[in-house]
């Protein structure tokens, strides 16, 4: 799942892309908020972790702006992460459309949870897993049954499955699972989504993820 992280400062941008990163996310960081609005136009994310301390802009503008929009954006989970610990700047954040606020410094793995919980919700779930027929998906464990058994995955492998299973039913391009899974720092094969779907077909059944012709994939129950 591909996250966009906002954050000027090289110290806490580097730790919160490698946490998050280490956690199975994808993320791509930027530091301004011009580079923020260029980004999110591509519509690639599944949720935006926001400073409100930026070099060309108050974060604060920036989410009511997106907020401000009809599109898909408007809906977008937005996670600020900010030192400004005073009540009334949380409160105009809540109200600007923020969807939870936590202060510097905080827990790298409390941070994760509260990411992982804005997702869930966005989803329309209260629970870290999804299932799909006999395969569920943990998204807290990163971990993977089939009939009750578990199924070792890659961290591609899993990530991949997790954006299927995220969306039962609906048939996703190759393109469309390249931006779930990878960020702008990583080399992409011309072929590699359709290695690890081939892995992943190997080990949860080949008819468990099919193929679309001409379209996409989709996970079958």
């Amino acid at each position: 799942m591909r996250l966009l992280l906002i954050e000027d400062d090289p110290m806490v941008g580097r730790a919160m892309r490698q946490g998050l990163g280490d956690a199975g996310f994808a993320v791509d960081w930027v530091q301004s908020g011009r580079s923020a609005e260029l980004a999110l136009a591509n519509g690639v994310y599944a949720l935006a972790l926001l400073d409100l301390g930026l070099p060309d802009c108050d974060g604060m503008s920036l989410l009511r702006n997106l907020r401000a929009r009809s599109s898909e954006l408007a809906h977008l989970p937005v996670l600020i992460a900010t030192a400004r610990d005073a009540v009334e700047d949380r409160i105009r954040g809540l109200n600007a459309g923020a969807d939870d606020y936590v202060l510097k410094p905080f827990d790298l793995d409390e941070l994760i949870a509260r990411v992982r919980a804005l997702l869930r919700r966005r989803g329309g779930g209260s629970t870290p897993l999804i299932q799909c027929g006999q395969l569920t998906l943990d998204t807290v464990r990163r971990e993977v049954q089939l009939d009750g058994q578990d199924i070792a995955l890659s961290g591609r492998e899993y990530a991949l499955l997790e954006a299927l299973m995220q969306s039962p039913g609906a048939v996703l391009s190759r393109e469309q699972l390249e931006d779930s899974i990878y960020g702008w720092n990583q080399e992409i094969g011309s072929n590699a989504v359709e290695v690890h779907l081939h892995h992943l077909r190997r080990k949860l059944g080949a008819d468990r993820i099919r193929n679309v012709r001409g379209v996409g994939y989709k996970v079958s129950p």
